[in-house]
């Protein structure tokens, strides 16, 4: 069964093979058979009977199973297989399926089977005068002057209709009327064109619109028509001038007016209308102080400040402004505008000579010279000029709106350094107005203090047997001086015993008073001694002072007892003996470098420039020397490399340098590895993450996916889906 039907879907197959293929010939070497119908005929219409030219039987056309088929999905024709009728399945719109395109031909197949075999046919659709002819604008809008001559011609937009032949658009009429008639012509394509054609000169004082019924008329029987108003607008000529209301404005304006204040309004008047009656303001041989400090409506005729007045300036203007209609004719006006001044002016202190630096215990020394000035007049104009009242300063006036700033008394550095002297001018007009000037005194140090010790006399214990070069005490003097004449050097006086030998017991730093035992002391051979040393500055002349410095040897029991007489066995004393031993510790690496934060979080823009420096927090290694934190690096990339720095403690500390230009668009974030190595061996490590969020910059403009879109619409697309 199954083996059945599958042989007879491939004889289907077969059959439909054979059948294109015959058809294509058959539509290569017959003649079809042509048929006609009117357009919009009702649907079930008869159109022909197929028997004849078929050459069948009626029998023949059921039994060979008789059909038409014609282009597309719809079924327009339908056969009747009784009787060999062929009728209308659809109406038919001939505009629908050919347009313009005359004659309108559909063409069809009527195919019989066993034997294979079919017809070629036609249908004409004849066109029926359903269509009224239509203005696209349903009014017409012309825009004459009245000073055009009679005779010229208007085109005006002609109709349209969607039939042909004599059921298409043939004649226009216009309404009666006594300016215009209408004059037909015929255009390339086959249609007819209307022209209106001026038959009276047109006054628009008399009639200044015109309105008249232009009809378009088809050849259909009974004939369609359509129609448009026709609008005319009689345009004016340019015969007035604008006028304005008076020749002259005066006006004042306080010079304090805000940007964008309203001065006046101009206003000119013109009689004639439309764009002849539209008036522009512009300014006439304006200067470019009036064009920078005044605009004019072109509009409304408003004069506005554009920019702050300044009486101390210029006190007046003087503005021409020209009223301009729509055909060039111009009227003119003048306003006279006085600046009203104000006290806007502040003083102004120009500094001429300035001395910011004086050596202290100066008297009746000038520090500044300086000039006054106000722009205004009167008592806006006049000033005066004054400092803080607690200052060791005070102002003489030379001559007029000069002063001088000079010192009232010596001035101490060690009580005050420096001075912020403030000085203010202030003029006498209402308000007041205020200028203040600052200025930073420095008083520059004079060598007038000696070095004080903290001690007039040092006492210094000292255990005997000690080692050589033995630090036994330090001795300090300060100086309230600055400077080279705050430098303080400590040396050793000339003992009073002239028996002591003291450059042979003790020496002191120069630099920071520490006294040390040349050798090694004996408490029986020198119990105590004592001596001056002398704390000088670096001044000049230099000054000095003295401090005495007094040494006590302790004891040690460095001696045993022993028996003077009898002696035993002829020996000498027994005595006992000491040894100090000193440990030093020696580092060993056992500590490796650690940063305080596992992760580092930078923000850099990507407009960053290459060889930008960025800090970054050092690690610490508790070890010493060699095997403390030495040097720094960086897993390798193509952004940054890192650079290790020291610090004048030896510490070191790293920094990351921009090596290439950064670009978020690229690569929005990074991910670097900092490692800190120290000198050990083997060396030790420590690693820190460094997490860079690169920032953005406008500096990418919007691009569109595809710089061409092609899209395909069905004509019956609606609209807004």
């Amino acid at each position: 069964m199954a083996a059945g039907e599958g042989r007879a879907r491939i004889l289907k197959q077969r059959q439909v093979l054979i059948f294109f293929v015959l058809l294509g010939i058959a539509q290569a070497g017959s003649e079809p058979r042509r048929y006609s119908v009117a357009e919009e005929t009702e649907s079930g219409s008869f159109v022909a009977n197929l028997l004849k030219d078929l050459g069948l039987e009626v029998r023949e056309l059921a039994a060979r199973g008789a059909r038409v088929v014609t282009k597309g999905k719809r079924t327009r024709l339908l056969l009747d297989r009784q009787t060999g009728d062929l009728f209308l399945n659809e109406k038919l719109d001939r505009e629908e399926l050919c347009g313009p395109t005359e004659p309108c031909v559909m063409p069809f197949q009527v195919l019989l089977e066993n034997p294979l075999q079919f017809f070629q046919a036609e249908l004409r659709i004849r066109d029926i005068n359903d269509h009224f002819p239509v203005f696209l604008d349903k009014e017409i809008i012309l825009k004459i002057s009245e000073s055009i001559p009679p005779g010229s011609t208007f085109l005006i937009e002609r109709a349209q209709d969607l039939d042909i032949g004599n059921n298409s658009l043939q004649n226009y009429t216009i309404s009666p009327n006594s300016h215009f008639h209408l004059n037909l012509q015929d255009s390339s394509d086959g249609t007819v064109v209307p022209q209106l054609v001026l038959d009276k000169a047109l006054d628009r004082e008399e009639q200044p619109e015109i309105s008249l019924t232009l009809t378009a008329l088809d050849g259909g029987t009974p004939p369609r028509s359509g129609s448009a108003l026709v609008r005319i607008e009689v345009l004016d000529i340019n015969d007035n001038a604008p006028e304005f209301a008076k020749p002259l404005y005066d006006m004042q304006v306080r010079e304090d007016s805000p940007i964008g204040f309203l001065v006046t309004t101009v206003s000119a008047r013109d009689l004639d209308i439309g764009a002849y009656g539209q008036i522009s303001y512009v300014f006439s041989q304006a200067s470019e102080d009036i064009r920078k400090t005044f605009r004019i409506d072109t509009k409304s005729g408003e004069l506005l400040l554009t920019q702050k007045l300044d009486f101390e300036s210029i006190q007046s203007y003087t503005v021409t402004i020209q009223a301009i209609d729509g055909g060039g004719l111009s009227g003119s006006c003048v306003v006279f505008i006085q600046v009203m001044d104000l006290n806007d002016n502040p003083p102004e202190l120009t500094m001429s000579t300035l001395i910011s630096q004086i050596p202290e215990n100066s008297q009746n020394t000038t520090i500044a010279v300086f000039s006054v000035s106000d722009s205004d007049s009167g008592d806006n104009g006049r000033m005066i000029c004054s400092i803080q009242d607690d200052l060791p300063f005070f102002l003489k006036q030379s001559v007029e709106n000069f002063y001088t700033l000079v010192t009232e008394r010596p001035l101490d550095r060690e009580s005050q350094a420096e001075y912020n002297i403030t000085i203010t001018v202030t003029d006498l007009g209402t308000p007041r107005l205020t200028t203040e000037h600052s200025i930073t005194v420095l008083v520059s140090d004079v060598n007038d203090n000696a070095p004080a010790f903290t001690q007039a006399s040092y006492t210094l214990l000292v255990r005997e047997n000690n080692s050589p070069a033995l630090h036994i005490g330090t001795i300090s003097a300060t100086d309230a001086d600055a400077g080279t004449n705050a430098q303080v050097t400590y040396s050793l006086l000339p003992p009073h015993d002239p028996q002591l030998a003291l450059a042979s017991l003790v020496s002191i730093n120069a630099d920071n008073g520490q006294l040390f035992a040349l050798r090694s002391l004996d408490y029986e051979a020198l119990r105590a001694f004592e001596f001056g040393v002398r704390a000088a500055d670096r001044g000049s002349p230099a000054l000095s002072s003295q401090a005495l410095v007094r040494v006590l040897v302790l004891d040690a029991n460095d001696n045993a007892p022993f028996v003077l007489y009898p002696l035993q066995n002829g020996s000498a004393p027994c005595t006992e003996l000491f040894v100090t031993n000193e440990l030093q510790i020696i580092d060993v690496n056992d500590h490796p470098p650690v940063f305080f934060e596992n992760e580092m979080q930078l923000k850099i823009l990507e407009s960053t420039p290459p060889g930008t420096i960025i800090p970054l927090e050092n690690a610490e290694d508790v070890d010493v020397g060699r095997n403390g934190l030495q040097n720094y690096t960086l897993a390798p990339n193509s952004y940054f490399h890192v650079v290790t720095r020291s610090r004048r403690d030896g510490r070191k500390y790293p920094e990351l340098v921009l090596d290439k230009a950064l670009d978020r668009e690229q690569q929005p974030e990074l991910s670097l590895t900092l490692t800190a190595l120290d000198g050990g061996s083997p060396p030790r490590s420590g690693t820190a993450q460094i997490n860079i969020l690169v920032l953005d910059i406008n500096d990418n403009a919007p691009e569109f996916e595809q710089t061409l879109y092609e899209v395909q619409i069905l004509e019956n697309s609606p609209i807004n889906p």
